[in-house]
């Protein structure tokens, strides 16, 4: 009994989850030189990993041209996938970043380079389409080489100028191939300075020296051992590629980063100092191990984010059931709202799942609901009569307040109980056809006899427990009549 009911509301959070927010991946890859004479032969193994993940949001580091944006484009994402496209792409001194997106979920703003001693960084923007936020992404490709920290610190200069300029309430991440090899280093140390707004956090958060075997699951740089074409060897040692965030979006609302979501793909953690290929890998199959030891000698880091969707909210709303209220608190339970249209035949513009509490209150937000556009509000329960709102609601500002619990008059046709000081809906409708009636009072009786327990529909005093309580109720407001009211 206790299982199921922890399973039965995990399932309601989800839910709610699932229709409040939208949950994308961002990947940041350094494809080593793109487009290379070999460019041919390598572009199979980018199809095989990307036939495996494909992220909405994908910032690669390393591109040479217009051209192979457009290669990589054509032959290897939207042969795997369709529907990328590809930001504005600037070609700038040495190699470049670019940025990929699908375009059903994100509409591309502008790349605004900020330039360095080396490369430019690039400031993506992108407008996620269902939210209207906007995501300010930061591609880096910092110096190389350990003698070379005060020329990757320089650069950070350079970019933490233009965060701590942003607003305090901007989403923003830095991603790319950082060359940092510590968390002493003096490059990270300024990403993470928080003397001004414009910092990040490192979900990770390694301290010390990365290139050492306790780090392993997090190295990113090199997949191979030996030499072959172009880039670095030696086995995965180095955490180089990184994924670093804004404190708005470590924070909740709005953009959010989903903890446990971040990792470097394919490193299953057991190939230090290893190819990446080397059997067994027991993070991807083989092929994709092949893969992504061929393709290039990074792996690359992934990391999700929900983008919360605009809403208007009833905050509270009161409601309390006949039964499951016993005239000072109430059995908390969930129900159904629903906002419908004010005319013939009242079609359904929204719903929600919300919990009751002990004083009947909850909070419902609705996706596509509109200011200063009338509703009628339709509370619907298990095992209670559907009761609508005695006329069309409005929100303003995005909220509004409803108490049906004051006075009959705020149901539809005054069709409430009354119940100590408080209205209550109606209950035992126990098969939801609009009437308490002979039907609901045999399915009643029939759970009394066979002993039903737990969370049952003929229980309509939420004890868990289908007996002669839950039986009399159903009895007097059979003989009652009660039936559903609302507009014709």
């Amino acid at each position: 009994m206790k299982r199921f009911l922890i399973t039965y509301f995990l399932s309601i959070i989800l839910l709610s989850s699932l229709f409040s927010q939208s949950q994308h991946t961002v990947m940041t890859y350094n494809l080593l030189n793109y487009p290379l004479t070999d460019t041919t032969d390598r572009n199979p193994y980018f199809r095989t990993i990307f036939s495996n993940i494909q992220p909405d949001i994908l910032v690669t580091v390393e591109m040479n041209s217009l051209g192979g944006v457009n290669g990589f484009l054509n032959n290897v994402l939207n042969k795997v996938s369709s529907g990328y496209s590809a930001g504005t792409f600037i070609n700038g001194p040495d190699t470049d970043n670019a940025i990929f997106f699908k375009t059903n979920l994100f509409m591309f703003l502008s790349n605004t380079p900020i330039q360095t001693a080396l490369r430019n960084i690039n400031e993506f923007r992108l407008k996620h389409i269902a939210s209207g936020d906007t995501l300010i992404i930061f591609a880096v490709h910092l110096k190389a080489n350990v003698e070379d920290s005060l020329a990757r610190a320089a650069e950070i200069d350079s970019l933490r100028k233009r965060t701590d300029a942003l607003s305090q309430n901007s989403y923003f991440i830095v991603l790319g191939d950082f060359n940092i090899y510590s968390s002493y280093e003096l490059a990270y140390r300024k990403l993470k300075n928080q003397s001004s707004t414009g910092y990040f956090i490192d979900p990770i958060n390694l301290t010390g020296i990365w290139n050492n075997g306790s780090y392993s699951q997090f190295h990113t740089q090199s997949t191979r051992t030996r030499a072959f074409g172009d880039g670095s060897t030696g086995g995965l040692d180095d955490r180089f590629d990184m994924i670093l965030m804004s404190q708005s979006i470590m924070n909740s609302g709005g953009i959010t980063f989903l903890p446990d979501t971040y990792f470097a793909y394919g490193n299953d953690g057991n190939h230090y100092n290893d190819s990446i290929n080397r059997s067994p890998n027991t993070a991807v199959g083989q092929n994709v191990a092949n893969a992504l030891h061929y393709a290039t000698d990074h792996l690359p880091v992934i990391a999700s984010f929900s983008f919360d969707s605009p809403y208007l909210e009833i905050s509270p709303i009161t409601v309390l059931i006949e039964g499951f209220y016993n005239k000072i608190t109430m059995t908390s339970d969930t129900v159904t709202v629903e906002l419908r249209n004010t005319s013939a035949p009242y079609t359904l513009v929204d719903q929600a799942k919300i919990n009751l509490n002990s004083s009947g209150q909850g909070t419902v937000k609705f996706f596509n609901a509109l200011n200063e556009t009338p509703y009628y509000l339709v509370i619907k329960h298990r095992n209670a009569l559907e009761t609508w709102s005695a006329s069309p609601q409005t929100f303003a500002n995005n909220t509004m307040s409803y108490d049906f619990t004051n006075d009959a008059s705020k149901a539809f046709g005054s069709n409430l109980k009354l119940v100590g000081t408080k209205w209550c809906i109606f209950g035992g409708d126990i098969n939801q056809d609009g009437a308490v009636n002979l039907q609901d009072l045999n399915l009643v009786f029939l759970d009394n006899v066979t002993g039903t327990a737990g969370y049952a529909s003929s229980d309509l005093n939420g004890d868990y427990y289908t007996d002669v309580d839950d039986l009399s109720r159903v009895f007097i407001n059979n003989v009652l009549g009660i039936m559903i009211k609302k507009p014709q």
